[in-house]
């Protein structure tokens, strides 16, 4: 895997953060979803390493923070990354059969790329919108009262 560097906007962005706040500790998150706004949506191994000697903070605190929150992925998703909530709201409205009908309908596993590289769909915990469940999130942009055939009509219309 090729080494990573953030571009010279990613790297002033890291600089202004680290000035924003009292301690470098308080920067990681937002330093983490630059790294993987500009990581192909997924924060790898050597951009924690990266992360780490530009922040001037061991990798040890940088990991902490990308394993507990399940906004950073760590492996690699498509293009268009589904996240179907399946917290209560959405499970009792159908989100689970819904992340089984959109893997079956584009012929992916929950939590894979798909082999043309355009989608990853996963399961996720509560969105915030209990009231329109189910809802999913592509991207940063959010779907809600779904039903299977408007998911998949949604996502077909992003390719």
């Amino acid at each position: 895997m090729a080494d990573f560097q953030l571009s010279a906007e990613g790297v002033e962005f890291v600089k202004a953060e680290l000035k924003r706040y009292e301690t470098p500790l308080s920067a990681v998150i937002p330093c983490l979803y630059r790294v993987q706004k500009e990581n192909q949506g997924w924060v790898s191994p050597e951009s924690v390493s990266y992360l780490s000697q530009l922040m001037d903070i061991p990798e040890a605190h940088i990991n902490e923070v990308l394993s507990f929150y399940t906004m950073f992925n760590r492996e690699p998703v498509g293009r268009h990354h589904v996240q179907v909530c399946c917290n209560i709201s959405c499970a009792m409205n159908g989100a689970r059969e819904l992340t089984h009908h959109l893997c079956k309908s584009f012929d992916v596993k929950e939590g894979e790329v798909s082999k043309d590289g355009k989608l990853t769909i996963t399961r996720v915990e509560c969105l915030g919108s209990c009231g329109t469940a189910p809802m999913m999130q592509i991207n940063d942009r959010y779907y809600e009262n779904l039903s299977p055939d408007s998911a998949v009509k949604i996502i077909k219309e992003l390719e």
